[in-house]
């Protein structure tokens, strides 16, 4: 490239920046993408210090606006909610094999902590039936609830304890990159594969059995009703049926017509009303149907004490609560941002994470198991024209009054009423159509969903999930170990360089290949790279040989290129040397400024020279351009004298 050409952009060649910058600049975009602090740095002190605490405390920033307008939205929420969370809690606690009156205490304390460190409007708490059955599976590999249901039941509590310790940590970090190796096909799997397990389960209540297995694939559950089938009940299957045939009539209604969401909302509250009268006039419990039993009346008790951190059975509830805090925060962050966007608002993730956590730890503290934001109840929130986490406190002094008064008058729900009310809910998990989606358009998202849905289902909850993320990191992995590359060609109607595979008008230029790489360069897939080019200009110079051109100039378009390490630096000057070892020149275009730093800094640039750097792919076709003319009138004169 001769010195004569003069570039139109000239690149920026500014000293690189110091190792703290660096640092600083990297973490301000791995933890604050979002700037979070960005309103309060003009601020005096004084407004900092208010911004910053309803920041971390968003009930500072809403509940000095809150006007009685509002809470008569909330107020109507509230009292629909609660009336979900009672017979949800109760039929959750069953899954989780904990008393019913566990399920009730989890949706009396968490949702005041959410409504204090919730960011979302429309988030409304609860127990969830995938993590119910989950810490169920786990911690009965080490104890069974049937032989010793307080040291059970300590674990529980205890599982709940780190999950809640894992998500406030992972908030508090500001590491929820974690939660989003959870891909949505990964969940759509999972709930598809808990969904087909649960409701299986359910068959136990249903048919009236006493016996039962602990495992929870298909199998397993298959096979205890089966080898148990002299103890179904004729009388309790038909109760069951009646249920659920009326609670899925309720969600057909609500389908059908939305603005009768309300219907299927309390037809779970129906189905227990109903179902206590029945069990209590008609003495079910004499029939074969169980029930409950005895609720007691009372608020939360502590249950500080009853943590175990005993090295003998520890393994269990750590296992369940770090996996159950992962998935319960995907499901919950997912879910408010799904409801938040609708009405075009915006919840903070790691504020969420916080929030979430705390409560499931000051829940371990109150007698609660796992809580987050269930789809069904927040649905049912929103379409009740919640306006403010205040529903959750009207939720939680619903269930304090039920606690107070009214829980003895659910011991006689019959179990049947909980399965259908769980079996109606876990129906609507199962996503059929986005299966199909994901098989149409993306086959691998497919293999992640379905290797998530058959292991859930026929090994294990936390083994099909393990197989789905697994899947979902290979892939990860294989866009990073296999960068994109393209060629590059004339747009003559535009004069855009773009993709000739994409846009198969675009012309290449005469003696010049110019590549387009798109991803940053790393050790792991360097020596990809390094072939895929050399095979571009292999295959490229069979195509201009044949025309009776050559390649002169290779122009590496480096603007997808957001990082280089010291290997990916390596590997751009052996590539140097093995074209120019074919007699082509390699020139840069546009590198970021964190690639032309590495080359600064490793001194490479001065290897490459500056003279072989350009801005635009423009300016280095010119130069080259111009290289070639003088090339070619060298070649001209030396025949000449010839």
């Amino acid at each position: 490239m001769t010195s004569s050409h003069q570039s139109l952009h000239r690149v920026n060649y500014a000293a690189p920046r110091s190792f703290g910058t660096l640092l600083k600049a990297n973490l301000k975009e791995t933890l604050f993408p979002d700037d979070p602090f960005h309103e309060i740095k003009n601020e005096p002190i004084s407004r900092r210090f208010l911004k910053g605490a309803q920041y971390f405390v968003p009930i500072f920033e809403w509940l000095p606006k809150y006007s009685f307008k509002l809470f008569k939205y909330d107020l109507l929420a509230g009292i629909t909610i609660a009336s979900l969370a009672i017979p949800q809690g109760i039929s959750y606690a069953k899954l989780a094999n904990i008393p019913p009156i566990i399920g009730l205490y989890s949706s009396f304390v968490p949702p005041l902590i959410y409504a204090v460190f919730g960011s979302s409007k429309h988030l409304a708490v609860g127990t969830v039936a995938a993590c119910s059955l989950l810490i169920a599976a786990i911690i009965e590999g080490k104890v069974n609830a049937n032989d010793n249901m307080p040291l059970y039941l300590s674990l529980v509590f205890t599982a709940t304890l780190f999950s809640g310790l894992v998500q406030t940590a992972l908030g508090l970090l500001r590491l929820g990159i974690l939660v989003d190796f959870l891909s949505h096909s990964t969940i759509t799997g999972f709930m598809g594969g808990t969904a087909i397990i649960i409701c299986l389960q359910q068959l136990k209540g249903m048919l009236g059995l006493k016996h039962f297995t602990t495992h929870t694939d298909v199998a397993s559950v298959l096979r205890a009703i089966f080898h148990n089938r002299k103890e179904w009940k004729w009388e309790s299957a038909v109760v069951g049926i009646i249920f659920l045939t009326f609670l899925q009539f309720t969600r057909f209604v609500k389908n059908k017509k939305p603005k009768l969401f309300w219907v299927s909302a309390i037809a779970p509250m129906v189905t227990v009303i109903v179902g206590c009268l029945f069990a209590y006039f008609a003495h079910a419990d004499k029939h074969g149907i169980q029930i409950v039993g005895h609720l007691s009346k009372g608020i939360n008790p502590s249950s500080i004490h009853l943590l175990n951190f005993d090295p003998k059975y520890i393994s269990a509830p750590i296992k369940a609560g770090v996996i159950a805090a992962m998935i319960s925060l995907a499901e919950g962050i997912a879910i408010g941002r799904s409801f938040a966007i609708i009405r075009n608002e915006q919840i903070d993730g790691n504020k969420e994470m916080i929030a979430i956590g705390l409560m499931n730890i000051f829940g371990s503290f109150a007698s609660c198991y796992l809580t987050t934001g269930p789809f069904s109840k927040t649905a049912v929130n929103f379409n009740a024209g919640c306006k403010t986490a205040m529903s959750n406190v009207v939720m939680s002094i619903c269930m304090m009054l039920t606690l107070l008064f009214l829980a003895p008058l659910f011991s006689y729900t019959p179990l049947v009423s909980l399965s259908a009310i769980i079996m109606s809910a876990m129906l609507g998990l199962i996503d059929y159509d986005k299966a199909y989606h994901l098989f149409k358009t993306d086959k691998f998202d497919f293999c992640i969903c379905m290797a998530a849905f058959f292991g859930v289902s026929f090994i294990s909850m936390d083994i099909g999930l393990m197989l789905s993320v697994g899947l979902a990191l290979i892939r990860a992995l294989l866009y990073i170990a296999r960068p994109a590359t393209c060629k590059l060609g004339l747009i003559s109607e535009t004069g855009l360089y773009r993709d000739v595979e994409q846009y198969p008008d675009a012309n290449g230029i005469a003696g010049i290949l110019i590549l387009k790489l798109g991803s940053p360069i790393y050790f792991a897939n360097c020596n990809y790279i390094r072939e895929r080019i050399l095979r571009w200009i292999r295959d490229e110079r069979s195509l201009t040989i044949s025309e009776g051109n050559e390649i002169e100039f290779l122009l590496l378009e480096l603007g997808g290129i957001t990082s280089i390490d010291i290997t990916g630096v390596e590997t751009l000057l052996e590539i140097r040397r093995c074209v120019e070892a074919k007699g082509i020149k390699m020139i840069l275009v546009n590198p970021r400024l964190g690639v032309l730093e590495k080359l600064m800094v490793t001194e490479s640039i001065d290897t490459v020279t500056k003279e072989s750097v350009f801005l635009t792919i423009e300016d280095a076709i010119d130069a080259c351009r111009f290289s070639l003319k003088c090339s070619d009138q060298m070649k001209r004169e030396n025949l000449a004298i010839v």
